[in-house]
């Protein structure tokens, strides 16, 4: 069993040893001990730590990643979560893409004044009314 040191790790996994050691504390991956001061891992640790980015790459929280892993270390994937992640990501998309060409109209736009544009109006509308992006701890207030 081959078995390479935190820095080897680190650098064949293009993270620094402080992740490393975040990634173990939190319980994502495991050293197999110690050469002098520093950390050991078994060479399996680095397509872990490529499931890792994977995940993370995907927006997995590690927690979320942690779950993904059974007790013994082996992939454990959960299907409807890959599939919920999938669904979230296609809104994200959505959203961006809709701000991708507001943008783009916005910076095109042949009106004298953005305000005085129909297509530029709706884009601030739908952007107010939450449509496009997130708009979090919208207050509702009755004028009166």
């Amino acid at each position: 069993m081959k078995s390479l040191d935190i820095a080897e790790v680190a650098q064949q996994a293009g993270v620094p040893a402080s992740t490393l050691r975040f990634y173990e504390e939190k319980g994502l991956i495991a050293s197999i001990g110690r050469r002098g001061m520093r950390r050991v891992f078994d060479a399996g640790v680095l397509e872990r730590l490529a499931l890792i980015a994977l995940g993370r790459a995907a927006g997995f929280s590690l927690d979320d990643i942690a779950q993904m892993f059974a007790p013994q270390g082996e992939p454990r994937i959960d299907r409807q979560m890959l599939a919920a992640k999938a669904d979230e990501l296609d809104r994200t998309i959505r959203k961006l893409s809709a701000m991708r060409d507001g943008l783009r109209h916005a910076a095109a736009c042949p009106a004298p004044s953005h305000m005085e544009c129909q297509t530029f109006r709706r884009i601030v509308k739908a952007a107010s009314s939450g449509a496009i992006g997130e708009r979090k701890n919208r207050a509702h207030v009755k004028v009166a």
